[in-house]
């Protein structure tokens, strides 16, 4: 999506429920954060809830606010799109062509990289629904303190309930996810400025230097603090990953009208709280309503979680397709859950992964404070990766001068610095949770793209032989010609495909017509229809054709043959055979050296089928074996 075009040409109207969408789907992470960020900082850094504490805290979020979310996400990282794309992976995309993918360059190094922040969202995706959800839920123990026992079986029902309706997908559900956030923001700002009123010094906490003095005065309190100050920032790459769906302007929009505001005078509220009853700690955020809207709020709030929770899993299920487009995990069984909005899929084995962890950490920790460690460990190493690609957009993409570039990246890597530091020692205590995760994912990436560039390699040297001289023996001595359409898929449609020369083989038999078919992955997001096939006529009935897709979209091989008007081309999917390659992968090596290429094996043999992954007719597929090793 061009966020600068189609907003603005399609009218007010059009911007306005663009950004009332992104209120429901993009802020739902950071927007949950005042559930449980205030009472978790003075909880790490064990302050004493004095006013200078309270003051220097609140100055210290109130400026991450500006520094991380409006300033590097929203001012600068967001203008790194790529075709209207945000995330990671489409940053890493921009940083390192697929061109370059693969091969010992400094294009390399990026990809790896970029892999490794992609791995650590997914470890994000687990620990936020369930530190979201209990937040919510622990409100039970302010309501009837004798209930507390039931606070994680409740948070257990309702993430299982929210894994359960996933396939249906977000169509209807998203419409009234906008206006409950909302709902949400003008609660959260109404209650804020109702304390803040009352204690009115709390607004001194926007001096920037009652930060400096927190730091100065107890750095070594302030610095096991400032990982859980950290907390009021972590749905800032949600930001930037969901921005393809409605564009930088709304999104914009959305952060400047209620949600900074909101966030703020929330904020605010609770320090205001604080320095009117000290002993509030155990859970301002609740203490801020009175009691008869207690209730009320505990139920607002799990709400607002569980749509946080769903923009979590509906960003993980899109990271997934367009890891499996860029060819770095297994083709899986991909869910188009809505006729209309581009992007919304369901993937079932993702969706299972995900519940099993979040289950599992609800029950493991037991609480949002013990959890509450093991959040930030990824968000901020994701936050770092994210700055580094960057500066290499901005420097190739963008074409800024160095030292500009240098400089606003040295400042964001300072805060980025300071957060990850503060947060590296919550590892002992459950910060190795979403590292663990990242570890594994990653591993699956690299080894997968690895493994299917050792298997592409082998059948390159397997069946050498090249396309032209292939067709030229089949005009030397000809060959029986039977009626109908032969498609082959092939990785190089240099070459002949293995398929056809061992079809041949065993049938001593070609099709008439023969389409060799290539389906490339593009780095942009989406390839317009006008460029998503380009045929090559090489006479004696054999056609080369290559179909483009963008990493976000799946690919549809016999519905893009049959949309191809090309002069002199027809395609007619009833007269249509597929044949695909059905490679069987050995293992070569010994000891030690045998462990990514029985990790491959695995995931090889897993892997959902090439005819399932293209939409091939399961009835006209005809799959040709093979053995390769790895």
């Amino acid at each position: 999506m061009s966020d600068e075009t189609n907003p603005q040409t399609k009218g007010g109207r059009y911007l306005a429920l663009m950004s009332l969408g992104a209120l429901g789907v993009v802020y739902g992470d950071i927007g949950t954060s005042p559930l449980y960020a205030f009472r978790e900082t003075f909880h790490a850094g064990e302050l004493e809830v004095i006013e200078a504490n309270v003051l220097g805290v609140l100055s210290t979020m109130l400026w991450s606010l500006v520094v991380v979310v409006t300033l590097k996400y929203l001012m600068v990282v967001m203008r790194a799109d790529n075709d209207g794309e945000g995330g990671i992976l489409a940053l890493t995309a921009l940083a390192a062509p697929t061109s370059r993918l693969g091969r010992p360059s400094r294009g390399s190094a990026l990809v790896l990289l970029g892999l490794f922040g992609t791995a650590l969202l997914y470890g994000d995706g687990v620990i936020t629904p369930a530190i979201s959800v209990l937040s919510a839920v622990e409100g039970v123990e302010v309501v009837a303190p004798s209930l507390e026992h039931l606070v994680v079986p409740i948070a257990v029902v309702i993430l299982v309930a929210l894994f359960a309706v996933q396939h249906r997908g977000t169509t209807v559900i998203g419409r009234i996810f906008g206006p409950v956030m909302v709902v949400w923001f003008v609660t959260l700002g109404v209650l804020g400025v109702t304390h803040v009123v009352q204690v009115p010094s709390v607004l001194r906490a926007v001096e920037p230097t009652r930060a400096a003095a927190f730091f100065v005065r107890e750095p070594a309190a302030a610095f096991l603090a400032l990982g859980a100050v950290f907390l009021v920032v972590t749905g800032a790459e949600a930001l930037y990953a969901d921005m393809g769906h409605f564009g930088r302007r709304p999104i914009r929009i959305g952060w400047f009208t209620l949600v900074f505001p909101a966030l703020v005078a929330n904020y605010l509220g609770q320090g205001a709280l604080l320095l009117a009853d000290p002993a509030a700690i155990d859970n301002p955020f609740y203490r801020l309503a009175p009691e008869w809207l207690t209730t009320p709020m505990v139920v607002l709030a799990t709400a607002a979680t569980v749509i946080a929770s769903q923009a979590l899993i509906t960003g993980a299920f899109s990271l997934t397709m367009q890891a499996v487009q860029l060819g770095y995990l297994p083709k899986l069984r991909i869910d188009h859950t809505s006729p209309r909005e581009i992007g919304q899929v369901y993937i079932g084995s993702v969706n299972y992964a995900l519940m099993v962890g979040c289950v599992a950490l609800v029950i493991a920790f037991g609480s949002s404070s013990n959890l509450a460690a093991a959040y930030g460990v990824a968000v901020t190493t994701t936050m770092m990766i994210t700055t580094l690609l960057l500066y290499k957009v901005i420097r190739t993409r963008r074409n800024w001068p160095a030292w500009p570039a240098a400089l606003m990246i040295v400042a964001f890597l300072v805060v980025d610095l300071a957060f990850f530091s503060a947060n590296i020692v919550k590892i002992p205590a459950g910060g190795w949770v979403p590292l663990v995760i990242a570890t594994v994912v990653f591993t699956v990436m690299v080894v997968w793209r690895r493994g299917r560039s050792t298997l592409a390699v082998q059948l390159r040297e397997h069946e050498p032989l090249e396309l032209e001289r292939f067709i030229g023996s089949i005009t030397e001595h000809p060959q029986l010609r039977v009626p109908g359409t032969a498609v082959y898929l092939a990785r190089d449609i240099g070459s002949a495909p293995p398929a056809l020369l061992r079809n041949l083989r065993a049938n001593e038999v070609i099709h008439e017509t023969v389409l060799l078919v290539e389906v490339r992955s593009a780095d942009e997001p989406r390839v317009p229809q006008a460029a998503r096939a380009s045929v090559h006529h090489l006479g004696a009935g054999f056609h080369q054709v290559r179909l483009n897709y963008g990493f976000m979209e799946q690919p549809d091989v016999p519905a893009a043959l049959a949309a191809i008007v090309i002069g002199g081309f027809g395609f007619d999917p009833d007269d249509a055979t597929y044949f695909i390659g059905r490679e069987t992968v050995i293992l070569r090596g010994r000891g030690i050296r045998r462990l990514p290429g029985m990790l491959y094996r695995i995931l090889h043999r897993n892997t959902t089928g090439t005819s399932a992954y293209f939409q091939l007719p399961p009835e006209r597929v005809l799959e040709v074996g093979m053995q390769l090793a790895v």
